[in-house]
């Protein structure tokens, strides 16, 4: 007779036991990354924001920050290590009022960074509700809307003639926000059209095209084939409104970016450019928000974690990787120092992405 007890062993299946609960390694730094930090422009600094800049409370009312904030911004950005400013730019033909203002943020930048102690790049910000093109409206159907666009990025030359503007292996470096919402039957004609244009004007670009955080790679090849020469995301740790991302988040954007930069390698020779953030908060801007938080409240250790996944999955060749933000205080993405933690996310950028002196 076969006797079978019922007594329980174990508690049941944990998130030990879960095949994605992989450890992270620490990847030694052998050679510097490359690192571009969003910088992003400030109205106010509303009463949900709790974290405080060591340089105090700043704004920046139509770009126009002070000089002296600009210069610590510098010297705070020098010392963690990020190598450039990554400014937005609005379209000069379709939202001047917009492309006056992220000018004169630059042109603080600029005024303050004489001594070339930093880079800077410009991510144009590509809007397809200005142009009012769609699926079935392309942008090339209409001429007069294909020439602002491609005049917009002929206004850009000035910026790229600045000394110290970021450059990648030799070429100029523009990003294009909301590239993947760029509506054409024939986007490689319109980014030749870009390269040419700009190459008559002194400048070979690498080009970095942009489409949603979570999105499978080969969502919008179209939009990107014989178009861009890399591509990068949305921040995956910003934004998450998902439990399941939020429990495993360094395991299951490391498979993600995994995929994704196999995929545009394989399938349409383009590089991947992972993106980060230090961290993360919705109470500031919705303070009944239920989703999941990326507080700062571990120091700094899932930013540490996140830094070493981007290295694991950036380009062996150009070695970019983002972190957004440098300064965005409203959603508590920023690496700037604040009186709460000091220098930390920018000691821990240093730490990881530079190599020991």
């Amino acid at each position: 007779m076969l006797a079978i007890s019922c007594k329980k062993t174990d508690q049941g299946p944990s998130i030990d036991d879960y095949f994605l609960n992989y450890p992270i390694p620490e990847i030694p730094v052998t050679q510097d990354y490359v690192i571009g930090a969003f910088y992003y422009q400030w109205g106010t600094f509303n009463a949900n924001i709790k974290q405080i800049p060591v340089v105090g409370p700043y704004t920046a009312p139509s770009g126009k920050e002070p000089d002296t904030i600009m210069a610590k911004h510098i010297d705070q950005a020098v010392y963690g290590g990020v190598d450039y400013f990554l400014f937005a730019i609005r379209s000069w033909n379709k939202d001047n009022g917009g492309f006056k203002s992220d000018s004169t943020l630059i042109d603080v930048f600029t005024r303050q960074n004489t001594e070339g102690k930093m880079k800077f790049a410009l991510s144009y910000n590509f809007n397809a509700g200005s142009y009012g093109i769609t699926t079935t409206n392309p942008l090339e159907n209409d001429a007069v809307k294909l020439g602002q666009f491609l005049n917009d990025m002929e206004r850009l030359a000035p910026f790229f003639s600045n000394p110290n503007y970021q450059k990648v292996n030799g070429k100029t470096l523009l990003y294009i926000t909301n590239s993947h919402q760029m509506y054409s039957n024939d986007n490689p004609s319109i980014y030749k059209s870009i390269r040419e244009r700009l190459s008559a004007l002194g400048f070979d670009l690498y080009i970095v095209g942009n489409q949603e955080r979570w999105s499978p790679a080969a969502r919008y090849p179209f939009r990107f084939k014989n178009c861009v020469d890399a591509i990068y995301q949305q921040s995956y740790s910003s934004g998450l409104s998902d439990w399941d991302k939020w429990y495993l988040l360094p395991q299951e954007m490391d498979q993600a970016w995994k995929y994704n930069r196999k995929y545009f390698a394989d399938s349409m020779n383009i590089d991947y450019i992972p993106n980060i953030t230090p961290a993360y908060s919705w109470k500031i801007s919705n303070p009944s928000s239920v989703n999941p938080e990326y507080p700062r409240t571990d120091s700094g250790k899932i930013y540490r974690t996140l830094c070493n996944v981007a290295k694991m999955n950036a380009s062996a060749q150009t070695r970019l990787i983002l972190v957004d933000s440098y300064n965005k205080f409203d959603e508590d993405t920023q690496l700037e120092p604040a009186e709460s933690y000091g220098n930390l996310y920018l000691d821990i950028t240093k730490q990881e992405f530079k190599k020991p002196q």
